[in-house]
């Protein structure tokens, strides 16, 4: 049986969530993604530095001209999938191991979230914590993250 790895918050919906608990920030979200008055690249510049959230100026840039690349109308779209999709229903149907990976603070993904997976997903997983910061360790802490891909992709 194969190892599935995972971080991020693309399974689970945090801002439906009742551990999460936000439902104004939802319909915030949701008035927001309605209206063609958004100012993508202004939200980009903010929101950058506040998913990788260490002080890694190189990272920022990075992320900042991935997302600059893209259409606001793709990013939007995007955005609508990720944080407005309910999925909760599905954890009890994964059958195939699972390794959450998830960094000691993330402001986009709560620690608590990674826990909430662990507990409801329908087979064995365990959650790894990096000991780093941050919703994008691929960019930050690259080889934290190697180590726990290597740990988890090795187990049979």
């Amino acid at each position: 049986m194969g190892t599935t790895c995972g971080y991020g918050g693309g399974t689970v919906n945090a801002l439906n969530a009742n551990f999460y608990g936000n439902s104004t920030q939802t319909l915030v979200l949701a008035h927001r993604f309605g209206t063609d008055q958004i100012n993508f690249s202004g939200w980009a510049y903010n929101f950058a530095p506040n998913a990788i959230n260490v002080n890694n100026p190189a990272a920022i840039v990075e992320f900042e001209h991935s997302l600059l690349r893209m259409k606001p109308k793709v990013a939007l779209s995007v955005a609508k999938i990720v944080f407005l999709s309910y999925l909760i229903w599905v954890l009890p149907r994964v059958h195939v191991p699972f390794t959450i990976i998830q960094t000691k603070k993330d402001l986009i993904v709560l620690v608590s979230i990674a826990f909430y997976l662990n507990i409801n997903l329908g087979t064995l997983s365990k959650v790894k914590n990096l000991e780093t910061q941050g919703h994008f360790p691929q960019l930050t802490a690259y080889r934290l993250l190697l180590e726990v891909l290597k740990d988890s992709l090795s187990m049979n």
